[in-house]
């Protein structure tokens, strides 16, 4: 009897052994006509055999989103299906039917559980400057995705500047496996945006680094359409021990209270221009560069005339002898010897006899910032908190720099949660370590109960200072981090949509505000939503605490988010529901993983002290040892939590046949639905009690009658 899967494998090898045969494309409805004319048994076999209400072409419709996905199939909008090269090679490489359908859904599934790495490999091409391309390998290692698995997706899929990820020659990747057409196709995009060289291969000098694509992503300056605020107080790096043999700080900079940029073949320019003119003008006097130095070129001067202000702070470093000081003027062109200083600006520097040390006194992730050699002027305003409080003045912004400190565990949280105060401190330590942690294990273990304990704990007992949230197939990145809402407007009476903070938003902005208190964000089930989509680019910060990445939804400073070091993020998993096993080793390497089971020694004697402390028999937790030892699952065992009710021991004697019943049991048939269990006479309590010796309270009530 042919299943959905093997239906489904029919229909989809044979759409593409028929595009395959017409390079032109086809459309889809002409497609399933001759899918069908194939197999004319299709149709009839999936109504008899498979319960689906979607129908043989729907469902075909549907998986053949995953060969677009990765980079088998193209789709054009208007109907018309192509088989694209890695698609051609996908059934000369697989030409059995099964392992063809094998491999493209393996790859699908890879794909769609680092969709985040795909995400950030299509905003890496977005960020690029023009007439710049990328190695095929580099940007692979950079999102840490096979390069064949990327390039197929990329080349498939043509997203912005899809066409400049070529090999280390210049030349259009092997991955992509490109038919005549499609090479004639990338190769005149290459040529219309000026990247190919006289032997029709990338121009070397156009090539991205591998050390640059991070300072791609992490480029927060903004467009000439975006605004700043102005109210901000930011803060650069401008460098000039160096400036064509002569080291204007020791002989101009700090003598004359000034900084400067090497402008000699700019014309000159009024303070405030435009970013588009400064590059037109760059364009025209340093047209001997490449684009990628032109770019940045462009970015500085336009930061120095137009970004800079009266009042930021600017920093500059004679060797590893730093010095601070304020900006006391607006940028001003004049001549200079060299031409190695036209563009200006007064500085009242502050330390000129006393520079403060590079490694000792400035945060380290504002010299991590500092450590790229290339550029003259960078941007520090996410320090500029830590460097105001250098200048001796008390910090408007927020502080980088400031540490927390994790308590230990303590009787009190042991006591609360029945959990033993070694076990409670291991979770304190990896938390020290990395402030990631979830905790995973069956139904009823108590996994939510001890993450909000230890948040209290944590937090020295604010609950200002922690959030809950549950996470759900529907929970997206707007829910989570921030994301445009509906807002009525009251002056006008209409509704228009406003950049709103979600939880994560909220809490991280309070913890970089008090950098000395902790703040704890809860995930409940953290594996029934999408991480890729609800965390983004966030998701890079988990293990980078120290690096800032430039958000979805730009905010309105301009500057890029950072994750403070104290907020600590605890989460549940439950391993019923879904196994461990498909978080992705991405994922898994960001977060610490606790198991809680209960037939383990630390788990397994909560319940027993629980009813130690409250008087009652330990017949319960003698019968929850022996039920989940019949179980024998890990994954399925129950927990004590079910049966951690004062109600049940109280005021009914029937309250834990009523939960054993209408609780424990409905989970164990459903575990065994199908295999001919009988769940009642296996994990009953009648049997349970039977096998331990142990008589029902009522029973005892009758016979001491």
């Amino acid at each position: 009897m042919p299943t959905r899967k093997e239906l489904s494998r029919q229909s989809l090898y044979t759409g593409a052994t028929i595009l395959a045969r017409h390079p032109k494309g086809m459309h889809i409805k002409k497609l399933w006509y001759e899918v069908t004319r194939d197999l004319p048994s299709l149709t009839e076999e999936w109504a008899i055999h498979v319960n689906d209400k979607l129908g043989p072409e729907r469902h075909f419709r549907w998986r053949s989103a995953e060969l677009v996905k990765i980079g088998w199939l193209r789709k054009d909008g208007n109907g018309i299906w192509y088989l694209t090269g890695p698609g051609y090679w996908s059934l000369t490489a697989y030409p059995e039917m099964g392992e063809w359908f094998d491999r493209g859904t393996k790859r699908y599934a890879f794909l769609y559980r680092r969709s985040a790495q795909v995400e950030q490999a299509t905003k890496v091409l977005a960020l690029m400057p023009e007439a710049a391309w990328v190695k095929d390998d580099d940007l692979a290692e950079a999102v840490e995705l096979p390069t064949d698995f990327i390039v197929q997706h990329l080349y498939g899929t043509r997203p912005e500047g899809w066409y400049r990820v070529l090999d280390g020659t210049g030349a259009p990747s092997r991955h992509a496996h490109l038919t005549n057409e499609e090479r004639a196709q990338l190769e005149g995009l290459l040529e219309q945006e000026g990247i190919l060289g006289p032997d029709g291969r990338g121009l070397p000098a156009n090539r991205i680094t591998s050390d640059d694509l991070t300072d791609y992503l992490a480029d927060a300056v903004p467009t000439d359409d975006e605004e700043e605020d102005d109210s901000q107080r930011r803060a650069w790096l401008v460098r000039g021990s160096n400036v064509h043999g002569e080291n204007l700080v020791r002989s101009f900079w700090l003598p004359s209270g000034m900084c400067s940029l090497d402008a000699a073949r700019l014309p000159e320019m009024e303070p405030g221009a435009p970013r588009g003119a400064v590059g037109a003008a760059v364009a025209a006097g340093y047209d001997h560069l490449g684009p990628l130095e032109r770019g940045r070129i462009t970015r500085e001067f336009h930061a120095f005339l137009s970004r800079m202000r009266v009042g930021d702070i600017v920093l500059t470093n004679d060797g590893t002898s730093v010095y601070i000081g304020v900006v006391d003027g607006p940028a001003a062109f004049t001549a200079s010897s060299g031409g190695r200083a036209n563009m200006q600006r007064r500085v009242r520097w502050h330390n000129p006899a006393a520079p403060l040390d590079y490694v000792d006194d400035l945060p380290p992730e504002a010299a991590n910032r500092l450590a790229n050699p290339d550029a003259a002027l960078i941007d520090l305003t996410e320090f500029a908190g830590d460097l105001e409080r250098l200048l001796g003045d008390e910090p408007e912004q927020p502080v980088t720099a400031r540490s927390f400190e994790l308590p230990d565990a303590d009787a009190r949280l042991a006591d609360k949660v029945h959990f033993e105060v070694d076990w409670l401190q291991e979770c304190v330590e990896l938390l020290r370590d990395r402030p990631q942690l979830i905790f995973h294990g069956p139904p009823g273990t108590g996994k939510t109960y001890v993450a909000q304990a230890l948040a209290d704990h944590l937090t020295g007992g604010k609950p200002e200072n922690v959030q809950l949230v549950q996470f759900h197939p529907a929970y997206s990145y707007e829910d989570f981090f921030e994301g445009f809402r509906p807002r009525r407007s009251d002056a006008t009476g209409g509704v228009g949509f406003e950049l709103t903070p979600g939880p994560l938003r909220k809490l991280a902005d309070a913890a970089r505000k008090r950098l000395d208190e902790r703040f704890v964000l809860i995930i409940d089930e953290i594996n029934r939503g999408n991480l890729a989509k609800i965390f983004g680019e966030l998701y890079f910060l988990l293990e980078y605490r120290d690096r800032s990445v430039e958000l979805l939804y730009r905010s309105e400073s301009g500057i890029s988010f950072t994750l403070p070091k104290n907020l600590v993020l605890l989460a549940t998993m439950n391993t019923a529901d879904r196994s461990i096993a498909l978080m992705d080793a991405a994922m898994r390497r960001r977060f610490w993983f606790v198991a809680l089971r209960p037939s383990a020694s630390v788990d397994g004697s909560v319940l027993q002290r629980w009813l130690e402390n409250g008087g009652f028999p330990d017949d319960a937790a003698r019968l929850l040892t022996e039920l989940n030892t019949r179980i024998g699952d890990p994954e399925f065992e129950i927990g004590h939590s079910y049966l951690m009710r004062e109600a049940l021991y109280e005021k009914d004697a029937k309250g834990l046949e009523r939960v054993w019943q209408h609780q424990i049991l409905p989970l164990l048939e459903e575990h065994h639905y199908g295999d001919g269990t009988d769940a009642a006479e296996r994990y009953g309590l009648a049997s349970l009690r039977a096998h331990l010796g142990l008589v029902a309270p009522s029973e005892a009530d009758e016979a001491a009658q």
